[in-house]
């Protein structure tokens, strides 16, 4: 798949308040009209290369990049905890918005899941991998430059299955993405997480110039945490805060603290 994360887009819709006066914050401010969404499966299969001719695969190389082989072990005897994975043979970063990036530490020698990813702490992981717990696989997938890509499976030490997901490149496979240009589908507009049916993961919501217009996260289908807005200039035009946890229908989200597009706060609670 081609399309880039990095290519990004407008958001009308915007609500305006009096300075010095507390809005009242409702659900769906953040909507607007929008091409037919596409669902990330449904992209991966209509730019599925066609290959002519198979070629030998090289070792250690992904995706077009090289890698090395790493590993770790806790444990000792049949309880004993091992991991098999690759990482990038030269530093890099993230190419992508995934809420969950996965790199090995080189200080605390494991594989740590974070996400805001410092590449001075350790190098992201790319290719293959496989967890067990003594012989027995309890899981395995692949990584794209430290998101989980296509297809992950965990089984239990019965070797039984407990679940099994799909991703493109650390977004669920069922997320929906749609285009300013919808026909040559370059500048992305909106991405909505989409997991079991379930709006979980981070949103985005995108100026046409490529900054970032609206960022938040759901969890279980509702609203989480701080939603941040922008100008289209890249300064910060307002908080939103929501309830910390999914479900606390008590808490009613409200604005926390707004600025002009010049940067100067006008109104704060």
């Amino acid at each position: 798949m081609k399309f880039s994360l990095f290519i990004l887009s407008i958001f009308s819709g915007s609500i305006l308040f009096a300075q010095g006066t507390e809005p009242n914050v409702k659900e769906g401010q953040f909507t607007f009209d929008t091409d037919r969404p596409f669902t990330l499966l449904e992209l991966e299969k209509e730019e599925e290369p066609i290959v002519t001719k198979k070629k030998k695969p090289k070792r250690k190389v992904f995706y077009g990049i090289k890698t090395k082989k790493k590993f770790t072990r806790r444990g000792y005897g049949d309880k004993v905890t091992l991991e098999l994975f690759y990482v990038l043979k030269k530093p890099d970063v993230p190419n992508t918005f995934a809420r969950d990036i996965y790199y090995y530490d080189y200080k605390r020698a494991e594989v740590r899941k974070v996400e805001k990813f410092d590449p001075k702490k350790g190098v992201l992981l790319h290719g293959p991998y496989k967890k067990l717990i003594g012989l027995s696989v309890v899981e395995e997938g692949i990584y794209y430059k430290g998101t989980r890509h296509g297809r992950w499976m965990r089984h239990n030490t019965q070797d039984l299955l407990e679940d099994k997901e799909k991703y493109y490149k650390g977004w669920p496979k069922e997320s929906r993405i749609t285009y300013y240009d919808p026909a040559e589908r370059k500048k992305i507009k909106e991405i909505t997480p989409v997991e079991y049916n379930e709006k979980e993961g981070y949103y985005y919501l995108l100026h046409e110039n490529g900054v970032v217009a609206v960022r938040g996260e759901y969890r279980f289908n509702e609203k989480v945490g701080d939603w941040i807005e922008n100008y289209p200039n890249g300064k910060r035009k307002r908080i939103i805060t929501y309830p910390k946890e999914p479900f606390e229908k008590e808490i009613k989200p409200f604005l926390r603290k707004e600025w002009d597009d010049k940067g100067k706060e006008i109104y704060s609670k």
